[in-house]
C-alpha cells in the first residue's frame, strides 16, 4: 500500500483532539490533590470525562515518551532511549494511521522526535528547530511544529518547509490559533489535531504572562519529600511552575469553547495528558529533573472526553504511554495497527484489570547524550512501586501507606517485593530488555543519530519506507 493512499472515512467518524503539555505532572492539578492554584477548564473536562488516575510515563524523558505516544511502542523497539534522536522513517505513526482512513492531520507546537539542530551549539536552542518535509513528520500533513526550542513569547515554528514564523504573543494562545486556523479549514472531513505546547518545562527566559503569576499565591507549600535543603530554589520553581499550568488551564478552556461554538464538542475526542512529570525537588533530585522512579516524574494526568460513548468518571486502569495510540484508533473506530505495542484500552477503562503493572525504566543520566550513572528500570503497580539500579540499589514504596514515598521497603523480606521482581523480568523478556551501562546502547545509533538497531538487532535503512500492510 502506497503512502500516499488514503482510504474512504465514514465522515461520522470523531474528530480527536490532543492537547498534550510537556512536563505536567499530575499531582500539580487540583484534580489529583494541589491546592494552591485553581484549573477551572481542566476541572471542568475531568467533569465531562474520564479522569484515567494511573497514568504513567514509562519512560520519563521527552524524546522517548512522545515516540511511545506517537508510535505505540517502547523505546527497546523504536531506539529512542535519549532526546534529539530522529526517527525511523519506518514507524508508522498516530498520524499515519489516521490519515490512511481519511482524516486530515495536524501536529502544532513541540514535537522533538528528529534531531532538530543538532549537533546544537548548546543544550538550549533559541533558534527555529526544523524538521523536514516527508516522513520526519510522520503523517502529519497540517505543520506548525518545531522540535525543540524554549522561546515561550513569540516563538517560532515552520509550516510546508524549511522557512519560519513566529506566533503572536505567548506560546498557549499562539499554538491554539495555528489549531483554530487548521480546524477552520477541514471542511466536513474529520481531524486529528495534536497541539503540544511547551510549558510547564523549563525555559532559561521568561515563563509566563504575568496575569498568570497574579493567579499563583506569594507563599508557596512544598511536600514533606522535599527536603530542606531544596526549599529555596524548588519554591521560586514551583512558582514559575503553577503560573504556566493556568496558562495550560487557559488554552484549555479556549479549546473547549471553540469546540462548543462550532458544534463540533459532541462529535470529538478529546484528550488532555502529558509525556512526563517534573521532580519539584521531591526526594532530593533537581526541582526541574524528571527520568526517576517516582511518582513526581512518572504519574501524568490524562482525562479523556467523548459524550455519549465514554462514562464520565474515574478509572484506576493502568495507562501506558504507549496505549494512547492504539486506544484513540479504538474510539474512533479504526483498526489498530499490528506495529502496535500498546493496548486498546477503550472498553478496559470502564472494567479496570487490577493485575495490569506499567514497565518503567531510564536509560541515560544526560538528556541528550549516552552518559553512564542513572541506569534503572521497574514496575509500577496501583500501589507499589519497585525499581532497581544499575549500581545495584533497588527501591520499593506502597503508594497507599506512603504517597509521598519517603519509606524504602526494599530489601525487608516483603513477598510484595519478590512479585515486582518477576514482573519487571517478565516485562524485560518481552521487550528483550537488559539493564546494561547506558553506553553500550550508542551503536543503536549513526552519525546523524538515526536510529540503526533496536533490541532485536540490526535494522534497515532508517530512511526505508513502512510496511505499509500493517495499517
Amino acid at each position: 500500500m502506497s503512502k500516499n493512499s488514503v482510504m474512504e472515512c465514514d465522515q461520522n467518524r470523531p474528530n480527536v483532539v490532543v492537547l498534550f503539555p510537556d512536563q505536567l505532572r499530575a499531582l500539580s492539578l487540583p484534580i489529583y490533590g494541589e491546592h494552591q492554584i485553581e484549573t477551572p477548564n481542566i476541572n471542568r473536562l475531568a467533569g465531562e470525562g474520564l479522569v484515567l488516575d494511573q497514568a504513567v510515563s514509562n519512560c520519563p524523558v521527552c524524546t522517548p515518551a512522545r515516540a511511545m505516544l506517537v508510535t505505540g511502542r517502547y523505546p527497546q523497539t523504536t531506539g529512542h532511549l535519549i532526546n534529539s534522536t530522529r526517527t525511523r522513517h519506518s514507524e508508522i505513526s498516530i498520524g499515519d494511521t489516521f490519515r490512511h482512513w481519511g482524516y486530515k492531520t495536524a501536529w502544532v507546537g513541540k514535537w522533538h522526535l528528529h534531531t532538530g539542530h543538532w549537533p546544537a551549539l548548546d543544550r538550549m536552542p533559541m533558534q527555529p528547530d526544523w524538521v523536514p518535509e516527508g516522513r520526519d513528520r510522520l503523517g502529519f500533513d497540517y505543520w506548525r511544529a518545531y522540535n525543540q526550542h524554549m522561546v515561550y513569547f513569540d516563538g517560532f515554528v515552520h509550516k510546508e518547509d524549511w522557512n519560519y514564523e513566529r506566533w503572536k504573543g505567548y506560546e498557549t494562545d499562539g499554538l491554539l490559533d495555528y489549531g483554530f486556523e487548521f480546524m477552520d479549514t477541514v471542511g466536513d472531513n474529520p481531524f486529528l489535531l495534536f497541539l503540544s505546547p511547551h510549558p510547564p518545562h523549563y525555559t532559561p527566559l521568561q515563563f509566563a504572562p504575568q496575569s498568570c503569576y497574579d493567579r499563583v499565591p506569594e507563599q508557596i507549600t512544598l511536600p514533606a519529600n522535599v527536603p530542606e535543603a531544596l526549599q529555596a530554589a524548588s519554591k521560586v520553581m514551583y512558582r514559575h511552575y503553577l503560573a504556566m499550568i493556568i496558562a495550560i488551564d487557559d488554552m484549555l478552556g479556549r479549546l473547549l469553547d471553540y469546540l462548543d461554538q462550532n458544534n463540533l464538542a459532541d462529535n470529538t475526542i478529546v484528550l488532555f495528558a502529558s509525556d512526563h512529570g517534573t521532580q519539584g525537588g521531591s526526594q532530593g533530585v533537581n526541582p526541574w529533573s524528571k527520568k526517576n522512579p517516582y511518582e513526581a516524574s512518572l504519574r501524568i494526568p490524562a482525562i479523556i472526553r467523548y459524550p455519549g460513548h465514554i462514562r464520565p468518571g474515574h478509572t484506576d486502569q493502568i495507562t501506558n504511554m504507549v496505549d494512547f495510540f492504539p486506544s484513540l484508533c479504538g474510539l474512533a473506530g479504526l483498526p489498530v495497527p499490528k506495529s502496535i505495542e500498546g493496548t486498546n484500552l477503550a472498553k478496559q477503562w470502564l472494567s479496570p484489570n487490577i493485575e495490569d503493572s506499567a514497565f518503567i525504566m531510564n536509560f541515560s543520566k544526560w538528556f541528550d547524550w549516552f552518559q553512564d550513572g542513572a541506569e534503572w528500570r521497574g514496575v509500577r503497580t496501583q500501589q507499589y512501586t519497585y525499581a532497581t539500579w544499575l549500581n545495584g540499589r533497588t527501591e520499593l514504596y506502597d503508594r497507599f501507606e506512603d504517597p509521598l514515598q519517603m519509606n524504602d521497603l526494599a530489601g525487608r523480606g516483603l513477598p510484595e517485593q519478590n512479585r515486582l521482581e518477576e514482573q519487571l523480568q517478565t516485562h524485560q523478556a518481552v521487550r528483550r530488555d537488559a539493564l546494561v551501562p547506558c553506553t553500550d546502547w550508542k551503536h543503536w545509533l549513526d552519525s546523524q543519530r538515526r536510529v540503526i538497531r533496536n533490541a532485536a538487532g540490526a535494522l534497515s535503512h532508517p530512511e526505508s519506507e513502512p510496511d505499509w500492510s500493517l495499517l
